[in-house]
């Protein structure tokens, strides 16, 4: 008796485990309208309807999709490639925007150096994307910049990959963005 008890549950279990599997599209079901209590004896069928889901207009995500948080630089460098002028050129415009929004631009290096060296360095990587953003009209007092060195880095690992990765500027929202 127990063990069928038993088999029975485990089951129900799996049963259960499955009908919570979830599937990328929305599924909604339409039944249809009664006015009776009684069940309706006509199938319900179901209809899939896909949900797309765009960022809220000048949400912290909306900055991150449409113009990007980041940008990186070479081994021992504060120069902005052209990839980081692109990605600070879609910054700046998104910024202006929305001119309530402040950010604090944070300066990062890779794991190589001494502390003092890359904490420099960092705010050298920090200034140049702020001298690029005003260039491009953002106002100077909507920025704050602050050098991490390496104390921050984003891939901890010790390889050129993690390197080139942690070598970055982050712009950050600090204020003034819808939620």
């Amino acid at each position: 008796m127990k063990t069928k008890l038993l088999k029975s549950l485990g089951f129900a279990a799996v049963f259960v485990v499955s009908a919570c599997a979830s599937d990328p599209q929305v599924t909604q079901t339409t039944v249809p309208s009664s006015t009776s209590q009684q069940p309706s004896s006509r199938p319900v069928t179901p209809v899939q309807t896909t949900q797309t889901y765009a960022p809220r207009p000048g949400s912290i995500e909306e900055f991150s999709t449409s113009a990007g948080d980041r940008v990186y630089f070479g081994y021992d460098s504060y120069t902005l490639s052209a990839q980081a002028r692109a990605t600070l050129s879609k910054q700046a415009a998104w910024m202006n925007s929305y001119p309530r929004v402040r950010v604090l631009l944070a300066g990062n290096c890779d794991e190589r150096g001494t502390r003092e060296y890359n904490l420099a360095l960092g705010a050298r990587r920090a200034n140049s994307v702020k001298d690029y953003l005003v260039n491009l009209g953002v106002d100077p007092s909507r920025m704050t910049t602050i050098s991490y060195g390496k104390e921050r880095p984003i891939d901890p690992r010790s390889m050129g990959e993690a390197w080139s990765i942690n070598r970055n500027t982050h712009t950050a929202i600090v204020s003034g963005a819808s939620s």
